[in-house]
């Protein structure tokens, strides 16, 4: 039984989770593992970044006045924060659309606060309250931009899903034909690649140069700069992705997914890492992302330090009394 992540109820273990990680350079050298690194996975959310690439090449993003808070916003998994809600709507305004365009559903809010105030005031959940509508947003800009349909903006024969599937195979250095398609939560195509090349995806997006053409690292280098500048619009308040990436400055770019995904890209090193956990427990991610770093040698111990609650996550009674943690049990294996 893997016991890579455990979580523990006072001096016991109770539970644990199986992890998968690859860290890889911007080359596409695997250089450290755990369990197995050519996993084939959804990574969910984790792609906004390159989802978020044809929003800048197509010139959608300046024609449209995206600046680094908006171009975060489109890489989001957004908590539905006011400055989340009021920032997509004003970037629909921008297009003359309207949220009744957006097709992303909804669901309640991670922001507590928003959610009670809306059943205060007797309203209902609506799509920009979607972790998704920042992307969302973007996508039906461009169509608007390029004068394409914007009914069928989330299918995958539509010309912007096509541009998406280009790039994450280009940066990704996957064949189209080779990467598996799927459905995400909020309703457009989600891809399914091997871990080890996700990573390399993400080492690009710390470090594009001398990897792909110019324009996509001009347009990489953007989004990175976007979601390190602005990283409360990636995630929200108390949320892994935005703490870290402010705690690192502009080294650390990372992006959550769900069922267990976190992708980090590491500036300065040129290098890409990803954990999944294999029963898609969130809990665990930020747990072993942590320990990756610090078995890389990447952060101070003033950075731990200020990161602590992500480090060794605390389990919490309904007295909000700490009863047990999550933490790490692995050792990466150097690749071969």
């Amino acid at each position: 039984m893997s016991q890579d992540v455990q979580v523990t109820r006072g001096q016991y273990v109770e539970s644990n989770h199986e992890i998968h990680v690859a860290v890889v350079d911007h080359t596409g050298r695997l250089l450290y593992k755990v369990g197995d690194p050519q996993r084939l996975t959804f990574p969910r959310s984790s792609m906004k970044p390159f989802q978020a690439v044809p929003v800048i090449e197509s010139g959608a993003a300046d024609a449209y006045d995206y600046g680094d808070a908006e171009i975060s916003l489109s890489c989001a998994s957004h908590s539905g924060e006011p400055i989340h809600r009021d920032t997509v709507l004003d970037v629909l305004s921008r297009a003359h659309l309207s949220e009744n365009d957006l097709q992303c559903g909804t669901h309640i809010p991670r922001d507590g606060e928003s959610y009670r105030k809306l059943i205060r005031e007797g309203r209902e959940l609506t799509p920009v309250f979607s972790n998704c509508s920042g992307k969302h947003s973007a996508m039906l800009l461009t169509a608007v931009h390029l004068h394409e349909d914007t009914e069928t903006y989330r299918e995958i024969e539509h010309p912007h899903q096509q541009r998406i599937l280009e790039v994450i195979s280009n940066v990704c250095e996957v064949p189209v034909e080779e990467i598996g398609i799927g459905v995400d939560g909020c309703g457009v195509p989600v891809h399914r690649l091997p871990l080890q090349n996700v990573a390399l995806g993400f080492a690009r997006l710390a470090k594009p140069e001398g990897t792909v053409s110019a324009q996509r690292a001009e347009a990489l280098n953007r989004i990175r700069t976007g979601m390190t500048h602005r990283p409360e619009m990636v995630a929200g308040k108390h949320r892994f992705d935005t703490d870290l990436m402010r705690v690192f400055g502009g080294n650390l770019v990372a992006k959550v997914g769900a069922e267990g995904v976190e992708c980090i890209g590491v500036a300065d090193r040129g290098i890409g890492i990803v954990v999944k956990v294999e029963d898609g427990s969130e809990r665990a991610t930020s747990v072993a992302a942590m320990e990756v770093l610090r078995q890389l040698g990447i952060g101070t111990p003033e950075q731990f330090e200020q990161l602590a609650e992500y480090v060794h996550a605390p389990v919490l009674n309904a007295r909000q009394e700490r009863i047990g943690e999550i933490k790490p049990n692995f050792v990466l294996q150097a690749a071969k």
